[in-house]
């Protein structure tokens, strides 16, 4: 069986950077493709420092939406985002004043691995964080997303003038050098286990002595739970903090008929329906796929009410249905129309959940051939973007600039 792996190593340019991030791509890369994958044979994807967040969002949402296992190794450092409070990837060219737009949102990891199978998912991460990021995770734990397996660590910053060497990911890259790939859990285990003795043994054989003068590492499991650093050693466990549902309610969107008019819809199957969504969609059917997603949507709307964050979200996911079906005009169309509903709910416009929804809107949008839906299409998005600009500088223009090409080519 084929696999996916994305490196991706990240940290900025001069005096801000606290890890020395790109240091551990030729360890990882001595090890063949299927180690670093755990199958057969594996294609690998390479992002050393990358500069802009738009790149790297590329590349996760292409390996995101391959069938096959995906591994994902991130090394780098963790700043938050001042006016909304937001863990990101620090980039090349990330500054503490321009984090919001220069760093990666770590939420788009959760956003772009949601729809994937519960299982195909494995992230291993070797993050520092600077101060204020530290502090933030004492409260808000990173979120990866409930179907993703997360291992690794988040320590905390480095002495001031030092910049900090990714030794857990070193250690998980130097493991797998041997040739062989233990399951992700085991694996995270002895890379903790080799990272500790070190530790105890740069300070004189003190175990623990790393957390004098300093605080311990944060340590991911699969479970999505920060605990102790020491295997086998009990200490205070937070919860990751769940995703941005149960925010303020939206106006309903009415979920297109999944049966035939007139007859009541089934009721959908207990239990999490987005496995059987999803390998319908992979599998390419793709009718199917929406069909069962619309009951759902429906049955949302029954016990939460046509205003409820889960009709919403149920709108999300059929808006990716489209994508993966190769329908941009019909994803676009919905995406439209969360931000909208969103926006009327009274979420802000910078809120995540609307910028995110304005995106992908404008990316469908751009991939869309007929030229009646991109004029159709275009208006209403240039009429979000006005209340929507996004992170990105020149979104409205683009969608204006669009429209007068259309326009003088198709007066």
């Amino acid at each position: 069986m084929p696999g996916t792996v994305l490196l991706l190593a990240a940290s900025p340019q001069g005096r801000g950077c606290l890890v020395d991030a790109a240091s551990v791509l030729p360890v990882l890369a001595a090890v063949s493709p299927a180690v670093l994958s755990g199958t057969d044979t594996a294609n690998v994807v390479e992002l050393a420092d990358p500069l802009e967040p738009q790149a790297v969002l590329t590349r996760l949402r292409a390996a995101a939406t391959s069938p096959d296992p995906l591994t994902v190794f991130v090394t780098g450092q963790l700043q938050t985002d001042r006016k909304q409070r937001l863990p990101h990837l620090a980039l090349a060219r990330t500054t503490p004043s321009t984090v919001r737009y220069t760093g990666f949102p770590w939420h788009w990891f959760r956003e772009e691995l949601r729809l994937r199978a519960p299982g195909s998912t494995t992230l291993f991460a070797d993050l520092h964080a600077d101060a204020e990021t530290w502090e933030l995770l004492r409260t808000q734990p990173l979120d990866s997303g409930a179907g993703t397996a997360v291992y690794g660590r988040v320590a905390p910053p480095p002495q001031r003038r030092t910049v900090a060497q990714p030794a857990y990911m070193k250690a998980v890259a130097t493991l797998l050098r041997s040739g062989h790939r233990p399951p992700a859990g085991q694996l995270h285990e002895a890379a903790l286990a080799r990272l500790l003795d070190a530790e105890t043994a740069a300070t004189g054989g003190r175990r623990g002595g790393r957390g004098q003068g300093r605080e311990q590492d944060l340590v991911l499991s699969e479970e999505g739970r920060a605990q102790d650093p020491v295997p086998g050693e009990r200490g205070r466990a937070q919860d990751l903090v769940p995703g941005e549902r149960g925010q303020a309610p939206a106006p309903p969107l009415a979920p297109a008929p999944a049966s035939v008019p007139g007859e009541p819809a089934p009721e959908p199957a207990a239990g999490d329906p987005h496995a059987e969504i999803t390998a319908a969609a992979q599998a390419g059917r793709h009718a199917e796929a929406d069909a069962l997603a619309a009951r759902w949507a429906e049955a949302a709307v029954r016990e939460h009410g046509p205003a409820s964050e889960e009709v919403l979200h149920w709108a999300e996911v059929r808006a990716d249905l489209a994508m993966l079906a190769g329908d941009p005009a019909r994803s676009c169309r919905t995406w439209l129309e969360v931000a909208s509903a969103r926006l009327a709910a009274g979420q802000a416009a910078d809120a995540p959940a609307v910028e995110t929804a304005a995106d992908r809107a404008h990316h469908q949008w751009s991939r869309i051939q007929d030229s009646a839906q991109v004029r159709e299409l275009g208006l209403l998005l240039a009429e979000l973007r006005e209340r929507v600009p996004g992170r990105r500088e020149g979104a409205l223009e683009n969608v204006r600039r669009h429209l007068d090409l259309l326009q003088a080519a198709n007066p």
